[in-house]
């Protein structure tokens, strides 16, 4: 069986993976190890939860152990890009664990927070610099970050990088690159968009691909209950009373659909928090910090935020809405039933729904089996159900809030980040952040928030937008002897190791 003590990698990485436990590496990491120390360009095809993060990690920071050498002045060696902050977040500290026995430093920029600290981060440079797209561009725009000497470049979910429309912020990012450098691509799928950009930026570039994205994991207990519009709030409280339920996600199409399903939740006495691109980064820590310890059970959230969450014994996945990218499915279903648990993915659908079913069916070649409504439940009538959502639209505004004006939107308009015109929005790697200055508008899709970009996909209504699909991050109770990304429980702001 190979170990990772097989591939030559660097005393100070072999040293980090050894007290972390990690020997046997995952088929990822076992298939791109190799040509990625020697410097190869590579695509890799792989879910998340597959060990993907180390895969490109090890070998990078075995070279950077091999070739010691300052940064430029706010420059880089060493440029991820990152769909997400929170994913973002996540490379970083995965640099960090693996890397901890090295000299080298790392910072990681994304959209929400104040500029002027990441600057000053980058002022001296950094070895290592993930980023999203958006940010990125902000600071280059600012002269403060340059990319004339980086060395090697790692796009992590590229598939979902362009669904979010960043295809024009990366095509100007990687003509500022040198022309010599080492590219490294993942992502989750490969549409022809994603070959497209392969082709176009990687040199000979070695192909590796484990687990189809139609693979559902297989212990997960699937089951679909048909449910019309206006019964699924009753439904989702009647189910999460059971106390048997322990850690359970929730998961929307948008982000003002999920803030009504905490609130319709709170009324009936469960506790529950909601992620999204309209929350603020720290209200998104809280969040899913919350989650993490057990202290609130319940976290709805949508595709996008749901990006690189990491959370240990997720019991139940809870589909409130049903997504219209069936590989969306897939990815929200595998937060359960990891590293030998058993886990259960229950899906509602109204009738809107039935087709976004069939098209899941499909893609994953099973039959999802149908379920009763649970014991003791008697779903309100069409007519009930519309009265009550009236009334949840009659009701007072919070303090300081319009009438009809959503939590979190400002008065006369609902700009991602509450910036003004002209100034940076703080969306998940999108334009500026807090104290931007006013600049010059820039090509279409060049940083913009995602979610805002996101929600016009599929030809989605302005009021009921629809986030595009994601792979979530997975947490998973990590088996003796297993490879990084098989499995170390993570947490939001935990350093332990991780892939």
């Amino acid at each position: 069986m190979t170990q990772f003590t097989d591939f030559g990698l660097a005393q100070p990485v072999l040293r980090a993976l050894e007290e972390a436990g990690y020997k046997t590496p995952t088929p990822i990491q076992a298939q791109a190890l190799r040509p990625a120390m020697e410097g190869r360009d590579l695509c890799g095809i792989a879910q998340t939860g597959t060990g993907k993060t180390a895969a490109f990690a090890l070998p990078i920071l075995h070279r950077l152990a091999q070739n010691p050498r300052k940064a430029i002045r706010r420059g880089c060696r060493v440029l991820v890009l990152s769909p997400t902050r929170e994913l973002a977040n996540q490379i970083a500290e995965s640099f960090s664990d693996y890397g901890r026995h090295l000299s080298f430093t790392n910072t990681v920029v994304f959209g929400g927070v104040t500029i002027s600290r990441q600057e000053k981060a980058l002022a001296n440079g950094v070895d290592i610099l993930v980023a999203t797209p958006g940010r990125l561009m902000d600071l280059i725009e600012r002269r403060s970050l340059t990319l004339e000497a980086v060395e090697i470049l790692v796009l992590d979910e590229a598939d979902q990088m362009l669904d979010l429309g960043f295809i024009h912020a990366l095509k100007r990012i990687v003509k500022m690159l040198p022309k010599e450098r080492q590219s490294l691509f993942f992502s989750a799928t490969m549409p022809k968009n994603i070959a497209g950009l392969a082709d176009q930026y990687l040199r000979d570039p070695v192909q590796v691909a484990v687990t189809p994205v139609a693979t559902t994991a297989e212990r997960v207990t699937q089951e679909v209950i048909f449910a019309h519009t206006g019964a699924k709030q009753a439904l989702l409280g009647h189910i999460l009373r059971d106390p048997k339920i322990e850690r359970v996600l929730v998961f929307t199409r948008t982000k003002h659909g999920a803030d009504r399903v905490v609130r319709g939740l709170e009324k009936v006495g469960v506790p529950a928090s909601a992620i999204h691109g309209n929350k603020s980064q720290p209200q998104r820590e809280r969040a899913l910090a919350a989650f993490k310890d057990g202290s609130c059970r319940v976290l709805v959230a949508t595709d996008i935020a749901a990006r690189g969450i990491d959370v240990e014994a997720v019991s139940h996945v809870i589909n409130y809405d049903l997504p219209n990218v069936p590989e969306s499915y897939v990815h929200r279903i595998g937060r359960t039933a990891r590293a030998g648990a058993n886990g259960l993915a229950i899906s509602f659908c109204n009738d809107e729904e039935k087709a976004y079913l069939r098209d899941i069916e499909r893609t994953t070649r099973q039959k999802i089996p149908v379920a009763p409504f649970p014991e003791g439940f008697t779903p309100p009538s069409r007519q009930e159900a519309m009265d009550a959502a009236q009334a949840e639209e009659r009701r007072p505004a919070p303090q300081g809030q319009r009438p009809g004006q959503r939590q979190g939107q400002r008065p006369g308009g609902s700009r991602p980040g509450g910036g003004r015109p002209g100034q940076g929005r703080g969306g998940d790697g999108g334009r500026g952040g807090q104290g931007a200055p006013a600049r010059s508008a820039r090509p279409e899709g060049a940083g913009r928030s995602q979610e805002a970009r996101g929600d016009r996909r599929q030809g989605a209504p302005q009021e009921t937008r629809s986030e595009p699909r994601s792979d979530n991050r997975q947490r998973t109770p990590r088996p003796q002897g297993a490879g990084p990304g098989e499995g170390r429980a993570i947490g939001w702001l935990d350093r332990s190791p991780r892939s």
